[in-house]
Parts: structure tokens; sequence; C-alpha cells
């Protein structure tokens, strides 16, 4: 009995001190991509991922990561390569984790990063496949403040370009305002971000 319990107490004790570490690591990452060290963020979140094989969040933030890089205007030389990382971490991710909204929307991404980087090749090709995302994502959550925005956001860009009437997408955007108001991820480190660019798009709109 003694060595059952022993034993049991060294399990749980292993347990938490993986957890220690888990946290540390993904705060130390988050750290480094605020900060704007994103290439040392991304690397990290990888080699979080390589120990964390049953969990998508550290690829999540891989693909996240590197997308984001890709929307800079800076990075225009190097969008390829961001995003077939990004590709790369994002498969991995819904290996782990299908049909779930948030991986759903960071694909989209993927594929309007592309659409933004080559507008003629990658427009027509992409574009129907990232409205298909954003409404499977939409039936799965549709409460979920990222895939309203997110898909709103998207129609608001087609719209404009075509001369289409956007106060459909705007109402959209507000209303998802209101979701990440009251939405709480399920961990610190599940995705919480978008808001800011919400209320951004907001005062856009109200521009118009």
């Amino acid at each position: 009995m003694i060595r059952v319990i022993t034993t049991l107490i060294l399990f749980v004790c292993g347990t938490i001190t993986a957890q220690s570490q888990y946290e540390a690591g993904m705060q130390k990452a988050l750290g480094l991509w605020e900060k704007g060290n994103s290439v040392e963020a991304a690397a990290l979140f990888e080699r979080i991922g390589a120990a964390e094989k049953d969990n998508w969040l550290p690829s999540y933030y891989v693909a996240l990561v590197n997308t984001v890089d890709a929307f800079q205007p800076k990075n225009k030389e190097k969008v390829p390569a961001l995003l077939a990382k990004a590709q790369e971490a994002q498969d991995k991710a819904m290996l782990i984790s299908p049909d779930n909204a948030e991986l759903l929307v960071m694909q989209a991404m993927i594929h309007t990063a592309w659409i933004v980087y080559d507008p003629m090749t990658n427009g027509m090709k992409l574009s129907g496949t990232v409205n298909g995302l954003y409404a499977k994502a939409l039936a799965i959550a549709p409460e979920n403040p990222r895939v309203v925005f997110s898909k709103a956001d998207f129609e608001i860009g087609g719209a404009t370009y075509f001369g289409n009437d956007t106060t459909p997408m705007c109402q959209e955007i507000e209303r998802s305002i209101t979701l990440f108001a009251n939405f709480k991820p399920e961990t610190a480190f599940h995705p919480n971000w978008g808001l800011d660019r919400a209320k951004q798009q907001v005062e856009t709109c109200n521009k118009k």
C-alpha cells in the first residue's frame, strides 16, 4: 500500500511539474511574441509542441505567429516561407483537434494571407474555401467572437472590392464585440484575441 501511495504521489508531482513547465513555456513564448520577437516565440512554441504531443495550442500559436508576420508588408519576400511554416503547424494542430472552430479560423487566416500576397492568383482560387471554412466554424461555434468577427471581416474585404453594401458585415462585427465581452477562454492560453481589431473595424464602418 505504501508503495502504491508513493507511486501515486510521484505521479501527481510529475504531472504538476509538467504542467508548470508547460505553463512557464507558454507564458515565455507569448511574452517573446508580445515584445516583437516572433521568430524566437515560434521556435519556443514548436519546442513546447514537441513535448505536448496531444495539445493543439502550441502548434496553433506557431501557425498564428507566422501568419500574422505574413500580413506585415515588410515581410513581403518572406511570405511563402512564413505561410509554409504556418500550414505545417496548422496541419499538426488539426490532427490533434479536428472540427475545432478556432483552428478553422486559423486555416481561413492562412488562406487569406495567401490572397493578400497575390490576389490575382489566389483570390478566385481561395475565396470560396475561406467562406466555407467560416461557415463550418460558425456552425460549430456560433457564439465564438473570433468566428463571427473574422467571417464578417473577410466578407467586408470582398464586398468593398466589388462595391457592395457592407452594412450587414458591420452589424456582425458590432455583434462580435458583445460576444467578446461575454467570452471566457477555456484556459489562459486558449485564443482570446480579436477585440481590438473588431473595435477598429467598427470605427471604420462608422466613417462610411
